[in-house]
């Protein structure tokens, strides 16, 4: 499957990775964990990331993205990873790269790169890096591993949502070959101090239901500037407050911002993702994202959302 990609990475003597922008742990895990797997196997090739801030997971070592300038993408090979659309990646320099390459698992919206290689089935684009390092016979270091092992965590929610499968813990087991200290990572994912308890007790308050009982939390610009949170943690943040509502099977979070109203999109049997799209947005079947225009395009999504609850065309 990574033939191709693997054939360009060896003609290359610069790498550039990028992904989308506001990353999660899976998008700054894929392109760590391969920069890091890159370095290991090709020591004599310059590998760089570029890209936005990591914001709440710059706990991962080596999150901290490099200054390119402009001319060092005219022989270069860029690689875009955990990436849909062209609008979401992070520095759009990677058009002015020698050749272009992609690694996604996000469902297909447009193409991006010259070589791609994009996969549904897995439940991370760094599932998809340590299939690449696994089937290629490249080496893993401790700092590939823990970064990729960190993505997994996140983007399969601790390996709980259905898009784990037998082969992500496979994947998961051939990364823990490396000495990861799990530990370390979930506590960084996961504990909390008092004031985001508080917050999320906020949010708890918030949420509202639909007709068909689609959960929702609509924030708006004069409320989130009065909250103790930065954008991501309030907008991809607070989506999981409606997560276990039981008889809630689709849940949306919408915040307000200067740039229009974030949603994130989540659903435990439906899948919404033609939806987020019909919205300008993207992601996976069950959980996705779009910047609507306001709140009244906001509400129109929830009344297609309804539909879809219904059993109507939406």
């Amino acid at each position: 499957m990574f033939e191709k990609i693997l054939e360009k990475i060896r003609a290359a003597d610069t790498i550039i990775l990028h992904r989308h922008t506001n990353p999660d742990g899976d998008a700054l895990g894929s392109q760590i964990g391969l920069k890091h797997i890159l370095m290991e196997n090709f020591p004599e090739k310059k590998v760089l990331m570029v890209g936005d801030e990591a914001g709440r997971y710059a706990f991962m070592a080596d999150s901290v993205m490099d200054e390119v300038a402009d001319a060092v993408f005219e022989d270069a090979l860029a690689i875009v990873l955990d990436c849909s659309a062209k609008k979401l990646i992070s520095d759009d320099r990677y058009t002015r790269a020698k050749e272009t390459a992609r690694i996604d698992h996000h469902i297909f919206c447009e193409k991006i790169c010259d070589v791609e290689v994009q996969d549904t089935s897995f439940e991370s684009c760094c599932g998809m890096i340590a299939a690449f390092a696994k089937e290629c016979g490249l080496k893993l270091n401790p700092a590939a591993a823990t970064a990729l092992y960190t993505g997994m965590i996140t983007d399969s929610g601790r390996f709980r949502y259905d898009a784990t499968s037998a082969r992500t813990h496979e994947l998961a087991a051939f990364l823990m070959h490396q000495p990861i200290d799990t530990n370390e990572i979930y506590r960084n994912l996961y504990a909390t101090d008092y004031a985001m308890m508080k917050l999320r007790a906020q949010f708890v308050l918030k949420i509202r239901f639909t007709e068909k009982n689609v959960a929702y939390i609509y924030t708006t610009r004069e409320e989130l500037a009065e909250l103790d949170s930065d954008l991501f943690g309030v907008s991809r943040g607070m989506v999981s407050t409606m997560s276990d509502i039981r008889g809630v099977d689709i849940w949306a979070n919408f915040t307000e911002t200067d740039r229009g109203v974030l949603c994130e999109l989540r659903s435990s049997r439906f899948n919404i993702n033609p939806i987020a799209v019909r919205y300008g947005g993207g992601g996976h079947a069950k959980a996705s994202g779009a910047t609507l225009r306001d709140r009244e395009e906001a509400m129109a999504m929830l009344r297609d959302l309804d539909a879809m609850m219904g059993g109507e065309e939406a």
